[in-house]
């Protein structure tokens, strides 16, 4: 995979250049960093263009972590996920690096399959993270890609935002992401209350959260997966495995 298969904006920062993890940076991050069993962890530094960390790969994906660079991350992704993942990440990260604040407390995390070196595919929950700022720009970002067994995909992707302006994160990301048969974790937290029988206003009393903040989540599920109603949205949902 090329560069080019990255979006615009993050093709800008990308390079294949693995972590060094004889480096002293490296072997710190392996004494200081938590990893769980089946999860791998990366670490990039936009500072210097580079992976500078990589850990429990051979585990999750079959790769060495000194074969790890963020180019082999993405053409990692089963195919059906890829465009979404691309461009998720690359939305994500160019709202995140406009941002001068707080900016630690900003990540991203998206389910999806990633293709094991044997060619198996390995259900995951990816989150990528701002690890690093210095005078309000990002420094280096986490990427920790967990195995989840647990996992039942349908046709839509499903993704989840963190961040002090959670809000406008998930406004812009969502009108970013419209082509995309996808879901994001506070769409889904309403759709699962209309499904339980609540109305707009008895969900903006649950959520605290005002009656035009639900219906911004809920009216462009109509038209992204083409349901006339209520009733055929929930039914999609249960169909395509959103709801449980």
């Amino acid at each position: 995979m090329s560069k080019e298969n990255f979006g615009d904006y993050l093709k800008n920062f990308i390079t294949t250049v693995p972590a060094d993890l004889e480096s002293e940076q490296a072997q710190y991050f392996k004494q200081t960093i938590p990893k769980f069993p089946e999860e791998a962890i990366y670490i990039y530094s936009f500072k210097e263009n580079r992976m500078i960390f990589a850990w429990g790969w051979e585990e999750v994906v079959g790769y060495q972590d000194e074969e790890i660079n963020m180019i082999a991350i993405v053409s990692m992704s089963a195919p059906e996920f890829a465009p979404f993942s691309r461009d998720l990440n690359d939305k994500a990260l160019k709202f995140i690096h406009n941002k001068t604040e707080n900016l630690e407390q900003y990540s991203f995390a998206i389910e999806l399959k990633k293709i094991h070196k044997d060619g198996s595919l390995v259900p995951v929950i990816a989150r990528v993270g701002v690890f690093r700022s210095e005078n309000g720009h990002v420094e280096s970002i986490i990427g920790r890609f967990q195995i989840n067994r647990s996992l039942i995909f349908g046709r839509v992707m499903r993704y989840a935002l963190y961040g002090p302006e959670k809000e406008k994160f998930e406004e812009e990301l969502s009108k970013a992401l419209f082509s995309h048969l996808a879901i994001s974790n506070k769409e889904k937290e309403a759709l699962s209350l209309v499904a339980n029988g609540y109305s707009f206003k008895e969900i903006a009393h649950e959520l605290k959260v005002s009656h035009s903040a639900i219906e911004k989540r809920i009216i462009p599920l109509y038209k992204r997966f083409e349901v006339k109603s209520l009733t055929h949205l929930v039914s999609f949902a249960y169909d395509n495995f959103i709801l449980p």
